[in-house]
């Protein structure tokens, strides 16, 4: 097992000790009036755009319909505009690319990593929340108790992510990101991309709904949000992903249609 595996299995697994003994002595009242987000939950494309959420968009932001296991097509970047420099690193993508065997095993920044087809499991806390996506095993700390990132804090697939409670509804800024994918057709942002997501439960609490708002001056000229919904799913747990490289050898090895 690899050793991040093994730092994140144990922080994780003292995270929950830590939190079962805190409520077994006493409720703490500050998670007291919050929804709780924990548990295991599906991404579901079925679930309707919310309303709420929707209206706290933006302007000058364009809607991303490619949630799940829809991707777009080559030359639709879903609404967004892109810079002419960015355009013309779009247009040049070369989709065999990603079927090099360097490059299936490399995750995602969270950008596209949150809509991906796979399901996220969350551990809460008043100090702060984990999810934990089963896509390429990313595990995020949101931190809920005002702290910046340092100056020399490091760049990753997951950034640094810092919440604050709107009433029932979670707003998490991130950035420090990675340089990746948007839209997993040519167009990348850029370490500069900043993230603005809102949680919050369906009125039944059987669905967990969110935008995510993203911008970046390097490559875009407007703005862009996805809407990801999962449901939850009692007595259910993530899997390792277990990225095989291997699979991107059949896939470039297929004859061509």
């Amino acid at each position: 097992m690899r050793l991040s595996a093994l730092l994140v299995g144990s922080m994780v697994f003292a995270f929950c000790n830590c939190v079962g003994a805190e409520t077994a002595a006493a409720p703490d009242p500050k998670t007291a009036r919050h929804p709780d987000f924990s548990g295991f939950w599906n991404l579901d494309i079925r679930v309707p755009r919310d309303a709420r959420l929707m209206k706290q968009v933006a302007s000058n932001t364009a809607f991303l319909d490619d949630t799940g296991p829809k991707e777009l097509p080559l030359g639709d970047y879903g609404g967004l505009r892109l810079t002419p420099a960015a355009l013309e690193k779009a247009q040049h993508w070369d989709p065999h690319t990603s079927t090099a065997i360097t490059q299936p095993c490399r995750p995602p920044s969270i950008v596209y990593a949150m809509q991906g087809p796979f399901p996220i499991e969350i551990f809460q806390s008043s100090a702060f929340i984990v999810i934990k996506l089963e896509y390429y095993d990313l595990v995020r700390i949101i931190f809920l108790d005002g702290r910046k990132a340092e100056p020399d804090y490091p760049h990753s697939m997951t950034g640094f992510s810092s919440g604050h409670w709107e009433g029932t509804t979670l707003v998490v800024a991130t950035d420090h990101l990675e340089a990746a994918t948007i839209t997993n057709n040519g167009l990348d942002h850029t370490e500069n991309v900043r993230v603005v997501e809102r949680f919050r439960l369906s009125e039944d609490g059987k669905s967990l709904l969110a935008t995510q708002e993203f911008e970046d001056d390097t490559v875009l000229l407007n703005r862009g949000v996805r809407f990801i919904a999962w449901t939850r799913e009692p007595k259910q747990h993530v899997y390792p992903y277990e990225c095989d490289p291997n699979f991107a050898g059949n896939y470039s090895s297929q004859p061509a249609q």
